[in-house]
């Protein structure tokens, strides 16, 4: 019989990985709870018109990416490619406006794209996010950009900061007409995606990677120009913001992001430590998606990161608390040693109790192999051992053992 195999994009997150993976999500918990957002557990799985709707049938998430499938009761639904519809479903769904339509609002957890794994990106991935809903004013997106960025310095990640605003709904759609004859001038020069992408979603060509498409778009029209005089002030006074508050910032024109719902500020925090794809935390304003979606006219913004790009640049992590290990000496003592261990995690001290039968010198290497600071020899009277030195020193009772250890171990 064939050894059974995660599926290809899949990936099991244990050991190195694990710790990685929780120091990411615990630091961006407490800075969320610093800006005073609230945590919403959303489902993995929606109705598949939810993405249609809010990403945009046209993007590639939507035509390429999605896993999609029909439930046992004939429903078509799909694994979440991303969080923010989900939340704003979920604004709306919940009755959330009801509190005056502000909310503030974080997440974690697994999203879904059948897209080519590569260092960093899977088919299975997890974001960190949050959404902010029921405000207009582009103070908020000042605050939201230095909110990444804290999560971003709290995990001692190196990035720089690219801006843009792709308008209002009228400043955006008058850009596409002039942008589409740009291109359809040019299409013989694109890639078939870009050839594709004129029609269905022009501005994504301009984040073509491809470096014929770069060449061929160099000299397109910049959607700065086309921007109504509301979300040029908009866009001057963000800029104003980040420089108050100051953060470096890069204005980059031709920063569109992959999803149809933005409106005016998009942002990307990047490294160049991961490759061409280095984008680490993005997002952006999507003023219009509340109502689109049936709720009330609701401004909104938000932005996601993906944790497995964190942890890849993520150095060394803090060193860990103290192990001590307690070895019942013989198994007699198998009692003691389990309320000894218990005293111990009562005392918040990091203990592991040697389960496994077997000489006292394979449970000395296992306590070696999970780096015991100290080990706890029980038996008629306790011995304390420390691995660093080799000294070693008995006690007439466990609670006076413990009470030394309190003042030599980190917990």
């Amino acid at each position: 019989m064939s050894q059974l195999r995660k599926v290809r994009g899949f990936q099991d997150i244990y050991g190195e990985n694990a710790k990685k993976y929780r120091y990411v999500v615990d630091k961006a918990r407490e800075v969320f709870e610093r800006y005073n957002f609230e945590e919403i557990i959303l489902p993995y799985v929606e109705d598949v018109s939810l993405f249609i709707r809010s990403v945009g049938e046209e993007t590639d998430i939507v035509q390429k990416e999605m896993y999609v499938f029909e439930d046992r009761g004939g429903r078509k639904v799909a694994l979440r490619p991303e969080g923010t519809a989900s939340a704003v479903r979920a604004y709306i769904e919940e009755g959330l406006y009801a509190k005056g339509g502000y909310q503030k609002l974080f997440y974690e957890g697994a999203m879904f794209r059948y897209e080519r794994p590569q260092a960093g990106r899977y088919r299975q991935f997890h974001q960190i996010g949050a959404e902010i809903f029921g405000v207009d004013t582009p103070l908020a997106d000042a605050e939201l950009i230095k909110m990444v960025k804290d999560i971003l310095d709290s995990l001692r990640i190196d990035v720089r900061l690219e801006i843009n605003s792709l308008g209002d709904f009228d400043s955006r759609k008058l850009y596409v007409e002039k942008l589409k004859v740009f291109l359809k001038e040019r299409e013989e020069l694109l890639c078939d995606d870009c050839r594709k992408r004129i029609e269905r979603n022009p501005l994504r060509v301009l984040d073509c990677k491809v470096e014929e498409c770069k060449r061929a778009t160099e000299d397109a029209p910049v959607i700065l120009d086309f921007l109504s005089e509301k979300s040029a002030e908009r866009f001057e006074k963000l800029k104003e913001y980040l420089t108050g508050l100051g953060i470096d910032y890069k204005v980059n024109p031709r920063l569109v992001r992959g999803l149809d719902y933005y409106t005016d500020t998009v942002f990307e925090f990047i490294t160049d430590k991961i490759g061409a794809q280095g984008t680490v935390a993005a997002g952006g304003r999507y003023d219009t998606l509340v109502k689109q979606l049936g709720g009330p006219d609701t401004p909104a913004l938000g932005f996601a990161a993906g944790i497995e790009r964190l942890m890849l640049l993520l150095e060394e992590l803090p060193e860990e608390r103290s192990v001590v290990v307690v070895i019942p000496v013989i198994s007699d003592f198998n009692l003691e040693a389990l309320k000894t261990a218990e005293k111990l995690r009562e005392s918040g001290i990091k203990t592991e109790l040697v389960l496994k039968e077997g000489s006292l010198k394979s449970r000395m290497k296992l306590a070696n192999k999970i780096k015991g600071k100290f080990v706890i020899f029980v038996s008629e009277k306790p011995e304390l051992k420390d691995m660093g030195t080799g000294e070693q020193e008995a006690f007439d009772n466990i609670d006076d053992l413990i009470e030394v250890l309190k003042g030599r171990v980190s917990y």
